[in-house]
């Protein structure tokens, strides 16, 4: 799997999050705790920043070459500051198949809609799937695919199914996303572990997911992925692991510019000013990190300088 982190918050230095924290995810692309391969396949950023000419849409950045040999990173990063972000770095098996090219690159941004999207899973078959799934999408996001990724279909089906922004439209939505993904697998006679570990952004929101499907289809598979962690690459036990495992949220306040740590100072939730949405902790006080479980959404949202946060469970 690839590796998200999305923030919510006060202006912080772009740096202080892709760059400098011990397991940033620029690190994570060459040393990640939590998953087995290297991520060489690619990497990218969208921003949102008062500062930028165009506040309301996103300066995007791909680039298809492992993040940590992207000469660009020491010239574009440090000079811009953000108050919404979703970076992306991304894993792909080490085969002919795989397309390393800009257009597939994380995270997804299309006209006609402010949000974003970055996934760290995958959904096999899905070129397949597609035979139940295209009834679904819309013409005006399906034409602007250019890529050859799961995500990105995946980032048009969704699109298709919002009736609106709110957090219950959103929920909704992927909500019918599962059950049309679920069905198609059956009726396709095609059921496989997919892994659905989503961060859809827009200005002052994040809105966090983590769900998928069983080996056999099912979407309530069951297993405590710390122990199934235990079975090693490469075998069934250890694919479930990954896609039972958490995504992680850290809450605060004055975001720390100065390290050693890159963290927030403790408070309250009603006093939190900033948010992190990541795969992997960036901080080795991981003790401070909340967990989205399987099965759940996170919704995020900014007002003014105070962060909220709502987590529900997906019903599939």
């Amino acid at each position: 799997m690839c590796r998200v982190l999305a923030y919510l918050g006060t202006e912080v230095p772009l740096e202080e999050l892709l760059l400098k924290p011990e397991n940033s995810l620029i690190n994570q692309a060459l040393d990640p705790e939590r998953h087995p391969q290297l991520q060489l396949a690619g990497w990218g950023f969208g921003a949102w920043s008062e500062h930028l000419l165009k506040p309301d849409k996103p300066f995007l950045y791909h680039r298809p070459m492992a993040a940590f040999y992207d000469d660009n990173v020491v010239g574009i990063v440090p000079s811009l500051q953000v108050s919404t972000m979703l970076a992306h770095v991304r894993a792909a098996d080490y085969n002919s198949k795989t397309v390393l090219a800009d257009e597939n690159c994380h995270p997804f941004s299309f006209e006609g809609t402010l949000w974003i999207v970055a996934q760290n899973g995958d959904v096999p078959n899905w070129q397949l799937l597609q035979r139940e799934l295209l009834q679904h999408c819309k013409d005006e996001y399906l034409e602007q695919m250019v890529g050859t990724t799961d995500t990105e279909f995946l980032y048009v089906l969704l699109l298709s199914l919002l009736e609106s922004d709110s957090d219950e439209d959103v929920k909704r939505a992927f909500e019918e996303v599962m059950r049309l993904l679920v069905q198609a697998m059956k009726d396709l006679d095609l059921p496989a572990l997919a892994k659905l570990k989503l961060a859809l952004v827009s200005p002052n929101r994040i809105i966090g997911v983590n769900v998928g499907t069983g080996h056999h289809g099912e979407p309530d598979p069951a297993g405590d992925w710390e122990e199934l962690r235990k079975s090693g690459p490469g075998t069934d036990d250890y694919a479930l692991s990954m896609l039972l495992e958490p995504m992680y949220l850290l809450m605060g306040r004055n975001f720390d510019h100065d390290g050693p740590t890159y963290d927030f100072e403790e408070c309250t939730v009603d006093h939190a000013t900033g948010v992190i949405f990541a795969s992997e902790p960036l901080t080795d006080s991981k003790a401070d990190w909340g967990r989205l479980e399987f099965g759940e959404i996170v919704f995020l949202e900014r007002d003014g300088e105070q962060i909220t946060k709502t987590v529900d469970k997906l019903k599939v």
